[in-house]
C-alpha cells in the first residue's frame, strides 16, 4: 500500500486555451456568483463545498494525518488548519467564520477543548467519534472522466454553469507521495468580487476556486480557496493570523477598500509567512509592465507624461504607486466624486495618503475636463465612461488601459477609432489583455522555491521589468505588449526573478 506524505489541491478540469480559461474564471465565473448569491444552497452545486471538511486542531501535522486518512478511505476532500489558541472564543470565531467555504468541520481532534462549544453554523460540526463519518459529514464526491469541453453548450456563462454542476466545483485535494508543501490561503471576505462587488464570502467561492486552478494549472502551486463570513476588518485579521501555520503564504483575494489595505498591512507587520494582496500588487505588477511597453512604442518617458487614473479603490491606487516608484511625477486620480487631490473632504485615509504624491497642481474638476492632454489612462473603475470628445482630447499616441470588467470603460475597438495609439483591456477577446494571471502563480513558485519571507516593492518591479522584457523589440507592437495570458514561460521568468 501507498505511504501518502500529503496532499495537493489540483484542479478537476485542464486549462486549455482562453476559451476555457473564460469557463473557468473571468467572464464565467461569475454566473456560479450569482446562483449561490440567489440562494445559498445552490454553493453545494456549482463548488466542491459539498465534499470539503476542515480538520482543526492544535497541531498541523495531526490535521494533515486525519485529512489524509479521510481522502484515502472516504473519498473526502479534507483540508488541514492549525488553530495557534486554545481560548474557546477564538475557535468559535474560526470555526463559525470559515463556514463559507467548507459543507463540514471535524474538530474531534481537539473534542475536549470544543465539547462544550455551540457553534452557529449551518453544517455538521464534529466534536467527537462517530459511528458513519461519511453520512456525519454529508460528502458527495463528484469527478469527471474523459471530459470535454465541447460537451458544454450555450454561452459562457451557461458553459461555466454546466462544468460546475458536473464536476462539483473546479478544485479537489489529491493525495501525494512527495514531501507535503502547505498550501497558498487564498482569504476573501467576498466584499469586492470582479464585477459584481459586495457578495459575500459564500457567493464568492466560485472565483476562489477558480483561482486556486489557475495557481495550480499555471504555477504548479496547491493553494486554498478560505473564504469567510465575516467582513470585519479586526476578525479577518484576527482568523489569518490564528491558522497562518496552516500556509506557506496569503494571497489576499476581493477585499474591498480601504479595509484591503488594513488588513494586509497589519498582516504583514503581524505574520511570519508572505502576504501578497493580488488585486493590488498583481494588478500593478501587470500594468507597470504593460505600460513600460507602451510608453517605449510610444517614444515617450514615464517622467514627462500626465497619467490620468479613473478610479481610485485598491487596484488603482498599487498601481499608481508602482508606476509612481518608476519616476512618474504628473499623476491625476479620478473617483466618483472627481479629481484627488491633498484635503478633499471625499478622501479616505488612503486618498488622503496617495494625494500627497499625485496632483501637485490641486486640479479640482472631472476626469472628463482632467482627461485633455493626458498621454495615459488607466481605467479600474466602471464602464462606459469614456467617450469620443474625450478620446480626442488626450495627446497624440495616447495610451488608453480600460480595465473595468467584465465591460471597459471604453471598448478597445472604440478608443482605437476615436484616436487611441495603444489600448489594453482586461478581456481575453481584445489585444493586449491585461490578467493578473500572468504574475500571482509565477510569483508565488517563487516565493515557495526561494523561501521568501515578505514579498518587498523590490520584488514587484523585478516582476513588471521581467514580464515586460519577455516581448523582443522585434516583436512589439501596438497588438502586442504583454506576453498571452496562457504563455506558460511566463510564470517561469516570473518566479525567477522574485530574488
Amino acid at each position: 500500500m501507498n505511504k501518502f506524505n500529503g496532499i495537493k489541491i489540483i484542479s478537476k478540469v485542464v486549462v486549455e486555451d482562453k476559451a476555457s480559461l473564460a469557463i473557468i474564471y473571468t467572464p464565467g465565473v461569475a454566473a456560479s456568483c450569482l446562483k449561490i448569491k440567489e440562494n445559498s444552497e445552490a454553493s453545494y452545486d456549482y463548488t466542491n463545498r459539498e465534499n470539503s471538511v476542515a480538520v482543526v486542531s492544535f497541531n498541523y501535522e495531526k490535521s494533515l494525518e486525519r485529512c489524509i486518512f479521510l481522502k484515502s478511505t472516504l473519498g473526502i476532500d479534507a483540508y488541514p488548519l492549525e488553530i495557534s489558541s486554545e481560548n474557546q472564543d477564538r475557535i468559535k470565531l474560526v470555526v463559525e467564520n470559515i463556514e463559507p467555504s467548507f459543507g463540514a468541520v471535524d474538530l474531534s481532534l481537539i473534542e475536549d477543548n470544543v465539547k462544550n462549544i455551540e457553534f452557529n453554523v449551518s453544517v455538521p460540526v464534529l466534536k467527537g467519534k462517530v459511528e458513519d463519518l461519511k453520512k456525519f459529514f454529508l460528502c458527495v464526491s463528484k469527478n469527471l472522466f474523459m471530459f470535454s469541453y465541447d460537451k458544454l453548450s450555450g454561452d459562457n456563462n451557461e458553459k461555466s454553469l454546466q462544468l460546475r454542476k458536473m464536476a462539483g466545483g473546479v478544485v479537489e485535494t489529491q493525495l501525494t507521495e512527495e514531501e507535503h508543501i502547505k498550501p497558498i490561503g487564498i482569504i476573501s471576505d467576498g466584499s469586492a468580487v470582479l464585477g459584481l462587488g459586495d457578495i459575500g464570502g459564500l457567493a464568492g467561492l466560485p472565483v476562489m476556486e477558480g483561482k486556486a486552478v489557475l495557481f495550480q494549472e499555471l504555477g504548479n502551486v496547491s493553494a486554498m480557496p478560505l473564504c469567510l463570513k465575516t467582513q470585519k476588518t479586526e476578525e479577518i485579521i484576527e482568523i489569518v493570523l490564528l491558522l497562518q501555520n496552516s500556509f506557506s503564504g496569503i494571497n489576499l483575494e476581493d477585499i474591498k477598500a480601504p479595509r484591503c489595505f488594513e488588513v494586509e498591512e497589519e498582516l504583514i507587520k503581524k505574520s511570519t509567512i508572505p502576504i501578497f494582496h493580488d488585486d493590488q500588487h498583481g494588478t500593478a505588477i501587470v500594468v507597470l509592465a504593460a505600460l513600460l511597453n507602451a510608453l517605449h512604442l510610444a517614444e515617450k518617458k514615464v517622467d514627462e507624461v500626465k497619467i490620468v487614473f479613473s478610479g481610485a479603490g485598491a487596484a488603482a491606487i498599487a498601481v499608481c504607486k508602482l508606476i509612481l516608484a518608476v519616476g512618474a511625477k504628473n499623476i491625476i486620480m479620478f473617483d466618483i466624486d472627481g479629481a484627488i487631490y491633498k484635503g478633499r473632504e471625499q478622501n479616505n485615509f488612503a486618498h488622503e495618503k496617495i494625494a500627497k504624491y499625485t496632483n501637485i497642481n490641486m486640479f479640482k474638476g472631472s476626469l472628463k475636463e482632467g482627461i485633455k492632454g493626458a498621454d495615459v489612462f488607466i481605467g479600474l473603475s466602471a464602464p462606459n465612461l469614456l467617450d469620443e470628445a474625450m478620446i480626442k482630447s488626450m495627446n497624440k499616441k495616447s495610451i488608453v488601459f480600460a480595465l473595468a470588467n467584465p465591460t471597459p470603460e471604453i471598448l478597445p475597438d472604440k478608443a482605437k477609432e476615436y484616436g487611441a495609439f495603444i489600448t489594453a483591456s482586461g478581456r481575453s477577446d481584445f489585444a493586449n489583455q491585461i490578467n493578473n494571471s500572468l504574475v500571482f502563480p509565477g510569483l508565488f513558485n517563487g516565493v515557495l522555491k526561494h523561501n521568501i519571507k515578505k514579498i518587498t516593492n523590490e520584488i514587484k518591479l523585478n516582476c513588471a521589468f521581467a514580464l515586460a522584457s519577455m516581448i523582443k523589440d522585434n516583436e512589439l507592437n501596438t497588438d502586442y505588449i504583454l506576453p498571452d495570458a496562457l504563455d506558460r514561460q511566463v510564470p517561469q521568468i516570473i518566479s525567477d526573478n522574485v530574488i
